[in-house]
This record gives C-alpha cells, sequence and structure tokens, in this order.
C-alpha cells in the first residue's frame, strides 16, 4: 500500500490502531491508566487525512470520539473592529481587557463597545507572531489595579525575546502606570520572529505561570532541553520575576531555578482545572502534531526529540521518534493541527453538561475545540463557532456563565445558552 492510503486508512481507524500499541508508562504523571473508558458515541470530529502514519501511545491519544452539546446555545458577535487581539481577561466588573498584538491595550465593555487605546505600554517587536501577547491580573486587583503581560520585546542587534512586565491600571484607565519589565527568556534571538510563547496566569500561591517559545529556528530548538536557557519553557516566577519558591530545580546545578517544566515547542494555551487544580496546557506541534499536556513540576515534555508531526516541508524531523523513555507522552494530539491559542475551563452552571469541560481557541483549524476530559483521558471532542470560519485566538469564561473569545479577524465573541 502507498503512503496516501496509508494515511487515509490511519485516520478511519486510528482509534483501533491505538488499543494495539504501545501502553505509556505508569510512571508518567500524565499518563492514565489504560482501564480508564473512553467516550466515543460518536465519529471523531477530524475526518482529514493525518499528515504521518505515527501510531498513537495509548487508546484515546488523539481522534476520540465526538460529542455533541444538547443545551441550545447561540454565539454572538459583539465586536468587529479590535486590531489583531490576542489575549482577554475578565476584570471585576464583567468587562474585559485585552490584548491587540501591535502594542495597544484597551477596554471593552459587556456590550462589545471598546475604549481608546491605553497608554503606557512599553515598545513590542509585533513583526511575524511577536507583539503584544498574554495578560492577566493580580488576584489582589481589586486593591492594587496591578496588571502583568507577556509581549515581544525588542531589543539590539535585530534581537527579541519573550519578556514579562507589570504595571498599575489608572484608576481612570487610561494609562497603564510605573510598568517595568520583570522577567526576560534569554538569550534573546535574532532567528527569527516565531515561537514566543505568551500565556501567563497566577497559581493558587500568588506565582506567577508563564509559557516562552523556543524561537521555531533549528538552530534554537536545542534550547527546550537545555536547562540553562529560558526557551521553550514552562517558568514559574514571583510577582517580582524571581525565581518562585518551590520550583522543581531550585538549588540544583546547572538549572535555572524559575523553570518549571521543559521540552516545550510554543505553548500558547494555559489554564488551571476549576476542580484538580491540575496546569494544563496546549502547544503547537510542528506539521501535525499539536498537544494537550498535563503539567508535572520538573517534566520533560520532549521537543523536539519527539513528536507526532513532521517538518511543514513534509519530512521527517531529526530522529523522527514519538516516545523515549524520560519524556512524557501528551494526553492529546491533533493530526492536522488544531493550531491551539488561548484556553479556559468552564465552570460556569448556565450550561451544566460544559461543567469542567476545556475549550481551545483553533487558529488554522477555525473552531474552538471542546475537550471532555474524565481521569485527566480526553473521552470526547467536540467543534464550537465552527460556522464562524475564524482564526480564533483566546478564549475564556466569564462569570456570566458564557464564553468569551477573540479572533485574528478583530472579533470579540459571546458564546452563551440562548
Amino acid at each position: 500500500m502507498n503512503q496516501a492510503f496509508l494515511g487515509v486508512l490511519s485516520g478511519v481507524l486510528l482509534s483501533a490502531a491505538a488499543c494495539n500499541s504501545q501502553t505509556p508508562s505508569q510512571s508518567s504523571g500524565n499518563r492514565t491508566s489504560p482501564e480508564t473508558v473512553v467516550d466515543t458515541t460518536g465519529a471523531p470530529v477530524e475526518t482529514k487525512a493525518p499528515n504521518t502514519t505515527y501510531k498513537p501511545a495509548f487508546a484515546g491519544q488523539t481522534r476520540i470520539g465526538s460529542v455533541k452539546t444538547t443545551t441550545p446555545y447561540e454565539v454572538t458577535v459583539l465586536n468587529t473592529t479590535l486590531k489583531s487581539p490576542w489575549a482577554l481577561t475578565e476584570l471585576p466588573d464583567g468587562r474585559w481587557l485585552i490584548t491587540e498584538k501591535g502594542g495597544v491595550l484597551r477596554i471593552a465593555s459587556k456590550d462589545g463597545s471598546v475604549s481608546n487605546p491605553i497608554t503606557g505600554i512599553p515598545p513590542v517587536n509585533a513583526r511575524g507572531q511577536g507583539g503584544l501577547l498574554g495578560i492577566t491580573l493580580d488576584p489582589a486587583f481589586s486593591s492594587n489595579r496591578m496588571v502583568y503581560w507577556v509581549f515581544a520585546e525588542p531589543m539590539a542587534n535585530n534581537e527579541s525575546l519573550t519578556a514579562v512586565a507589570k504595571g498599575r491600571l489608572s484608576d481612570n484607565e487610561s494609562t497603564i502606570e510605573n510598568a517595568v519589565v520583570i522577567y526576560r527568556a534569554t538569550p534573546a534571538s535574532s532567528k527569527g520572529n516565531l515561537h514566543y510563547g505568551g500565556r501567563i496566569l497566577f497559581d493558587k500561591t500568588g506565582a506567577l505561570i508563564v509559557s516562552t517559545g523556543e524561537r521555531s529556528d533549528k538552530s534554537t530548538r536545542p534550547q527546550s532541553q537545555d536547562l540553562q536557557s529560558g526557551l521553550g519553557k514552562l517558568v514559574r516566577i514571583t510577582k517580582d520575576g524571581q525565581p518562585a519558591t518551590g520550583n522543581p530545580f531550585a538549588g540544583q546545578a546547572n538549572a535555572r531555578p524559575e523553570i518549571y517544566s521543559y521540552g516545550h515547542r510554543n505553548v500558547q494555551s494555559l489554564a488551571f482545572h476549576p476542580q484538580t487544580g491540575d496546569l494544563w496546557e496546549a502547544e503547537f506541534g510542528p506539521r501535525g502534531g499539536d498537544e494537550l499536556n498535563l503539567i508535572r513540576p520538573g517534566k520533560n515534555y520532549g521537543w523536539p526529540t519527539i513528536s507526532y508531526g513532521i517538518e511543514y516541508s513534509g519530512e521527517a524531523l531529526e530522529g523522527s521518534r514519538t516516545q523515549k523513555e524520560g519524556m512524557e507522552q501528551p494526553v492529546y494530539y491533533w493530526d492536522p493541527t488544531l493550531s491551539p491559542s488561548g484556553m479556559t475551563f468552564y465552570s460556569g452552571d448556565a450550561i451544566p453538561e460544559w461543567k469542567n469541560n476545556l475549550f481551545i481557541g483553533g487558529l488554522s483549524s477555525m473552531h474552538i475545540a471542546r475537550l471532555v476530559i474524565k481521569n485527566n483521558k480526553v473521552v470526547g471532542e467536540e467543534r464550537i463557532a465552527e460556522d464562524q470560519k475564524d482564526r480564533f485566538r483566546d478564549v475564556q469564561a466569564g462569570k456570566d456563565g458564557a464564553l468569551y473569545a477573540v479572533s485574528d479577524g478583530g472579533k470579540l465573541y459571546r458564546i452563551a445558552k440562548k
């Protein structure tokens, strides 16, 4: 049989083939028992042939059966005038603070109207995938009005890097006061303007979790495996940018103490599970192999040594491996790509069947992926807002029980029960 036929056959029978493949090591923190029941109530939502004929490491690791929301809901476009919005975070009163890639910060009201640009943001490198990226509020924002954000910072000699800054939103909401950079993911690179990572959130201890990319170039990829580099990592830092207490590599020679996990390619999706408190992330693979991972401190998530994707050219990655001892398997992966960017767990009550489900914005896939997760395993997948044919850059759950999303097309969406 030729390669094309094998690809199609793999897309149709992948779940069955998975049952005969190698079971993941039980010592791995993000792997689940093979006895977990997989809900395959419908055919997988993905019908296109995969880019590879790789077999998953365990049943249900890709192309799980589909599920369907039964509660009537509607997708409403609240605004169409945003300029390449990248992230949104909810203010205490239900309005949304939104970053625009070009370096602009705005506030969107509940009716979708947006403010004038908020000044005081340091210059950004907005070329390629750079710009003003993820944003989050201080847990004590109601009293201190502090905001934290990630951006691609322009450096000397045409270099740039992923940086974290903080500042105070003024009382009249017109400016960010006393903005200061608190962390830089060094080394800076002049190898293009791709893969900055860029998501940021607070954990329950008050520390910041920040994602950094490995900058895409083949010469910088290996730094994802280098514990002395800030590239291709999740880092955990204090509000002042110092390594947070309790990090896995604290006190270890030849390792940066801010590193929380490593072996990442380009993480643009971070969220804590509302029930378990576990940290989850989704990251871009190359051509295929986008991953959903359950993050455990100190673990190695494999890039570029292992991957379920191939080079954009169609060639196999160097080494062409999907598994290696000591490296974590993704809980789930997509081939073809989802292009995951921005995600949230639903914790509202308006649509009960969505409780604790994960929603991930898809860029090239042009939909929001809904994943049903049980016992740390994906048991169902649905495509939301696919008819909008838009690149969903971020999606967040609002306090009102609705989902809110922004797209590369400049739209602000509300997805809510009818």
